[in-house]
C-alpha cells in the first residue's frame, strides 16, 4: 500500500467516527503514523483528500451500476440485480456510505456538493436506462418519477443496515423492492417530474469527456498499477483508443478484464460510454 492509499484508508476511518469537519489533518497524520510533510506530498489540503475519497468510491458505485444495467442479459432480472448490486456495494463500503450520507445533509463545501450532484446525475442516467429496458414506452409519462422512487427506496432502506445495524437479507430486500417498483410502474398514472424539469439539472453532466482526457487518466493508471493482466489490458485499450485496430468483441473482453480492478472501474465506465457498449 502506497502513502496516498494509506492516508485515504485511515482518514476514512476517522471521518466515519467524527465527520469531515471535526477531523483535523493533525489527527489524520497521527492516526496514519506519518508527518504533516508526508501528508502534503499526497494532498494539498483536507478538502482535496475528501474529494479524492468521493471520486474513488463514487466512481466504483457509478461504474458498477452502469455495468449491471448494460450487461444483465435477462431483463426480468435486471431490477433485482440493480438493487442487489447497489445495496451490496453500500454494505461492502459501509464506512464511506455512512459518512457520505451524514455529510451531504449539512456540508457547505461547494466542490463537495458539485461532485455529489455530478455522480447523482450519472446514477440517475443508469436508473433511467434500466427503466427504459425493463418497462419500455408504457412508462414514458411517469419514468422520471420512477427514477426518484427507486433512488428513494435505495436511500431509505440502506439506512436499516448502515445506521440501525439491523441484520438485512439483501436477497429478500431486493425482491421486495422489485415488487414495489413493478407496482409503481404498472399503476402510477399521475406524473409529477417532467422531462423539462429533468433537463434543468443536466448542466453539470452535459460535457462529455474527450478522448484526450480519457487517455490522460489511462496514462496515470498505467503508471500506478503493477504488472498484471489488468495493466496489460489497459495498455492494449490505450493503443486501440489512439489507433483503432481491435474488433468490438476483443475490446469488450479487455474491458471485462479491467472492470473489477479498483483503479480501473472508472476507465472501464468511460470507455464503455465512449464506444457506446
Amino acid at each position: 500500500m502506497n502513502k496516498k492509499q494509506l492516508i485515504m484508508e485511515k482518514s476514512l476511518e476517522l471521518f466515519a467516527k467524527q465527520g469531515f469537519e471535526a477531523t483535523s489533518i493533525q489527527q489524520i497524520t497521527e492516526y496514519c503514523g506519518i508527518s504533516k510533510g508526508a501528508f502534503y506530498l499526497s494532498f494539498k489540503s483536507k478538502d482535496e483528500l475528501i474529494i479524492a475519497l468521493i471520486d474513488h468510491f463514487m466512481m466504483q458505485f457509478t461504474a458498477d451500476a452502469d455495468y449491471i444495467v448494460k450487461n444483465t442479459k435477462v431483463e426480468e432480472k435486471l431490477v433485482y440485480e440493480f438493487y442487489f448490486s447497489t445495496f451490496n456495494s453500500f454494505q461492502k463500503h459501509s464506512d464511506f456510505t455512512k459518512v457520505l450520507m451524514k455529510e451531504q445533509s449539512h456540508t457547505l463545501n461547494k466542490e463537495f456538493i458539485v461532485k455529489m450532484q455530478t455522480y447523482d446525475k450519472l446514477f440517475e442516467k443508469s436508473i433511467l436506462s434500466m427503466i427504459d429496458r425493463v418497462y419500455g414506452e408504457v412508462v414514458d409519462l411517469i419514468k422520471y418519477d420512477l427514477v426518484y422512487c427507486i433512488k428513494g427506496f435505495i436511500s431509505i432502506y440502506s439506512q436499516l443496515f448502515l445506521f440501525q445495524k439491523i441484520p438485512v437479507d439483501l436477497n429478500l430486500l431486493s425482491r421486495s423492492l422489485v415488487e414495489k417498483t413493478n407496482l409503481l410502474a404498472k399503476h402510477t398514472t399521475i406524473p409529477f417530474i417532467s422531462q423539462d424539469l429533468i433537463h434543468l439539472g443536466k448542466q453539470l453532466t452535459q460535457e462529455e469527456m474527450t478522448k484526450e482526457q480519457i487517455l490522460d487518466i489511462m496514462d496515470q493508471k498505467i503508471m500506478e498499477i503493477e504488472e498484471s493482466i489488468e495493466k496489460e489490458s489497459l495498455v492494449l485499450l490505450r493503443q486501440h483508443l489512439l489507433e483503432p485496430t481491435l474488433s468490438p468483441a476483443i475490446v469488450k473482453g479487455l474491458l471485462e478484464n479491467i472492470r473489477n480492478h479498483s483503479h480501473c472501474k472508472w476507465i472501464s465506465y468511460l470507455l464503455r460510454s465512449y464506444y457506446e457498449f
